[in-house]
């Protein structure tokens, strides 16, 4: 028996991080580990088998076009659904597509339509999870640690992007791309094992309605309900758009002619990485009461990168621009997540994330088959700055909406938690005398 002077054992995690968020964070940890190695590994077996630039782009493109499409479907089903047999439904079709994708590059017998097919699948599957994913994250943790909650979950992903990209990168040149498509499949077998322990007992259970579609415009009327947030999905459509193609487009192309080649852009976009993880921490510990105020400034520097680039600055200048932004999006992202968990009801949280996530990808293929013929009109400079000045302009107008500039960060009385560390209700009063914007309705 122990003595009864044995002090307590310290805790190993926060009294706040729960059974539920523990398992979420250590299975997307596990998979951003695997999937930023197999984004560099598809692209390098593309080429292996014989296929140019235009086949790297069509493979991409057949991972995104039915994340576009699925998005919303699977917004519903996941708010329909009990959301961790969603996850792990789609954790094994995740896992099914990449071993088939690492046999047939194995067996150096790769075709690009199998490459599509089986990278198509894959996007499917993220369609679904996606809006599954970030409802039963936001269900995971009460209404005071939200932010902090948020901001440790975004640091470690994107602590494992960084080191998944770094490992990818290796496997790649030390092996066949095949075995790194591999590793992708087991980290998918291992987040889903992980994510079928899910303790789902503290969400109500869904009431019954009249069908998907129904679901769906039940999730459509609480998205254009809201100002403050179809006016920042909007902005977010075009700022997604035209910074992915600066840095998928135009950036290799601007460290190719002008920087010195490769290296340089990968050390620019490692410090866009570390950027990140600053913001994320940066975010631990700050609270900002007008949430998507603080939050929408921070979309400003997000211009920066494609201004650098049109320049160009040195790869130094480059790197310090891309640490800034890094920073910033972290800022934005986790005072959005914070107010999305705060405003949505729990219910239809994965349905409303749907939209955002829709928003959010639906413009990336059209600004990247656009970028090259754009950059043969105007230039790539005038292209550059176009970018840029798009990112400022979608940012300002978005702060002429009140919702957006108004919306406040409450403070929750202590709650009645379930065993797993999860809120059993999202009850919370404003932090101010002024009733918040937007409220749980």
């Amino acid at each position: 028996m122990a003595s009864l002077d044995t002090p307590p054992r310290p805790r190993r995690r926060p009294a706040w991080a729960g059974r539920n968020y523990t398992l979420l964070t250590a299975a997307a940890i596990t998979t951003s580990l695997g999937s930023n190695g197999a984004l560099i590994a598809s692209a390098f077996a593309v080429l292996e088998a014989g296929g140019d630039a235009g086949d790297v782009g069509l493979v991409a493109a057949a991972r995104t076009l039915p994340l576009v499409l699925f998005l919303l479907i699977g917004g519903a089903v996941a708010d329909r659904l009990p959301r961790h047999r969603v996850m792990v439904a789609a954790n094994t079709l995740n896992c099914l597509s990449q071993a088939a994708f690492a046999w047939v590059v194995l067996t150096g017998d790769a075709r690009l339509w199998q490459m599509m097919l089986f990278t198509a699948l894959c996007g499917t599957g993220q369609a679904f999870f996606n809006p599954a994913a970030e409802g039963m994250l936001m269900s995971s943790v009460g209404p005071e640690q939200a932010g902090r909650a948020f901001a440790l979950f975004r640091m470690a992903m994107h602590g494992a992007a960084i080191g998944g990209a770094a490992l990818g990168g290796v496997m790649v040149a030390a092996m066949s791309p095949g075995w790194v498509l591999a590793v992708d499949a087991a980290a998918f077998a291992v987040a889903g094992a992980l994510r079928a322990f899910l303790d789902v007992s503290h969400i109500p259970a869904r009431e019954g309605s009249g069908g998907l579609l129904s679901d769906m415009r039940e999730g459509w009327k609480e998205f254009v309900g809201r100002t403050w947030l179809w006016a920042i999905v909007l902005q977010f459509s075009v700022v997604v758009a035209v910074v992915g193609a600066a840095e998928s487009v135009y950036g290799p192309l601007v460290a190719r002619d002008e920087l010195g080649g490769a290296r340089p852009w990968g050390i620019a976009l490692a410090a866009f990485g570390v950027g990140t993880l600053g913001g994320a921490f940066l975010m631990m510990r700050w609270k900002p009461r007008r949430l998507l105020l603080a939050g929408t400034l921070c979309v400003f520097p997000l211009a920066l990168p494609s201004a650098a680039l049109a320049v160009p600055l040195p790869v130094t200048g480059l790197c310090a621009v891309m640490f800034v932004s890094g920073i910033a999006i972290e800022v934005f992202g986790v005072a959005w997540m914070t107010a999305m968990h705060q405003e949505i009801p729990e219910e239809k949280l994965s349905r409303v994330s749907s939209f955002d996530w829709f928003g959010s990808v639906a413009m990336v293929p059209l600004a990247t088959a656009v970028a090259g013929p754009v950059e043969s009109l105007v230039g790539r400079s005038s292209a550059l700055w176009g970018c840029s000045a798009l990112v400022v302009l979608v940012t300002a107008l978005v702060l002429l909406v009140p919702d957006v500039r108004n919306l406040r960060l409450r403070v929750a009385p202590k709650e009645i938690r379930a065993h797993d560390g999860a809120p059993a209700a999202r009850t919370g009063v404003s932090a101010d005398a002024e009733s918040p914007v937007g409220g749980l309705g």
